[in-house]
């Protein structure tokens, strides 16, 4: 069931946040929130890594992507990947076939939506909120993902951080996705499993849910207006708000 996350009445002051307020446009993160990269483990193993190895090459290029906008540079995430999925092989000595990694690449632009996807996001457009993609990927792939799952229809923006140049959890985008929604932060929600990316939306004043598809949030970050364990309990919670 989803659940309000709780901090001291002391500490909501120091910090200016009261009970957070219903929004008008829910930004769903794509990539692993709403289509999770589970289904690529097989390819992973076919290239040689072990199992976790799936989460030790996402883990390599976001790490990756988040030292590229503390520099303030930037690249486009496919080649983030690219570059992180050779690390990781090439620390296990592996040197698979350009062919074998390009399948990876492919059945990336393929990924299935969670199961619940459709209700969340008709949980939240029945509410009269309007629904937006917020990637770190690039928006023809977003675009491409939504597609194929049959969501596209029910998302209003697709915003990727190719617009700015600079990567999530970097303010400046969540501040682009408010210009774009045209909403002031607290009435942009942001929906996402990752923890680094509810931190970097709370700080710039976004309302937030959390999704923790059995994963603890992380003590040293920002907590959620929100936490639920599925994307539908998000969407139901939001829309109580």
């Amino acid at each position: 069931m989803a659940r309000s996350s709780q901090r001291p009445m002391a500490e909501d002051a120091m910090f200016g946040q009261g009970k957070p307020k219903r929004p008008e446009v829910v930004a769903f993160d794509i990539i692993e929130t709403v289509f999770p990269l589970d289904p690529l483990r097989p390819t992973i193993v076919e290239l040689g890594l072990p199992p976790s190895g799936l989460e030790n090459w996402f883990a390599a290029g976001l790490r990756d992507a988040f030292a590229l906008s503390s520099t303030g540079d930037f690249r486009p995430f496919p080649e983030v990947l690219d570059g992180a999925l050779d690390q990781v092989l090439g620390e296990q000595g592996l040197s698979p076939p350009v062919e074998a990694k390009a399948l990876l690449k492919e059945r990336m632009k393929s990924l299935a939506a969670r199961p619940d996807a459709r209700e969340a996001f008709r949980i939240i457009l029945r509410a009269g909120m309007r629904i937006m993609a917020l990637s770190n990927g690039a928006a023809a792939t977003t675009r491409l993902l939504l597609q194929g799952a049959g969501l596209d229809d029910l998302v209003g923006h697709v915003v990727s951080v190719e617009e700015v140049k600079l990567f999530k959890p970097r303010r400046e985008v969540y501040e682009h996705a408010v210009r774009t929604a045209g909403v002031e932060p607290e009435r942009l929600a942001l929906v996402a499993v990752h923890p680094w990316d509810v931190h970097g939306a709370k700080a710039t004043g976004l309302t937030t849910a959390y999704v923790s598809v059995e994963r603890p949030f992380s003590p040293v970050m920002r907590r959620p207006d929100l936490e639920a364990a599925s994307l539908s309990e998000a969407a139901l919670a939001l829309v109580a708000l």
